[in-house]
């Protein structure tokens, strides 16, 4: 959901880089999952604000500069049973990781690695055989199963 970028004040408090399309939907979650390379601990959130369209929170045991430092560069999740459900033909990056990907002619890329977020549009970064870069648009996105854990893409092999 997003991740620690730098302390924020003298008192604990940190800024936090979002991944989700509003900026304060962080703030709706009292507690966040805080870690790194898979080392996550609960840490309760006592309060969150926009700056000047940034998200600065006071974390529970942050209370000063120093410990808001040691935190920078770490991301932050919530329980996925916490989020509400994605509006129809809308996804979270999460459920799109790991999907295989294919084209409209049958040609396998490989797996969803990672989504970047490029200011026009999300990038899908598919690594297979080579690794590809594909706009997550309406265009090219022709249909996302889920179920079967596929992702079919108008794109050539040669792109």
């Amino acid at each position: 959901m997003g991740r620690i970028a730098a302390p924020y004040g003298i008192k604990g408090w940190v800024k936090i880089q979002t991944f989700s399309e509003s900026v304060d939907t962080l703030a709706d979650y009292p507690e966040w999952q805080i870690g790194r390379a898979g080392n996550w601990r609960a840490v309760r959130i006592l309060n969150a604000r926009l700056h000047t369209n940034t998200l600065v929170a006071e974390l529970e045991g942050i209370v000063d500069r120093d410990a808001a430092l040691a935190l920078k560069g770490s991301e932050i999740a919530v329980p996925r049973e916490t989020l509400p459900p994605a509006p129809e033909n809308e996804y979270y990056w999460s459920d799109l990781i790991g999907l295989d990907v294919i084209n409209t002619k049958g040609v396998a890329f490989g797996k969803v690695k990672e989504l970047l977020e490029s200011g026009a549009h999300d990038v899908l970064v598919v690594s297979g055989d080579r690794e590809r870069l594909i706009p997550f648009v309406g265009q090219i996105v022709k249909k996302v199963d889920l179920a079967a854990e596929t992702l079919e893409v108008d794109w050539e092999a040669d792109y």
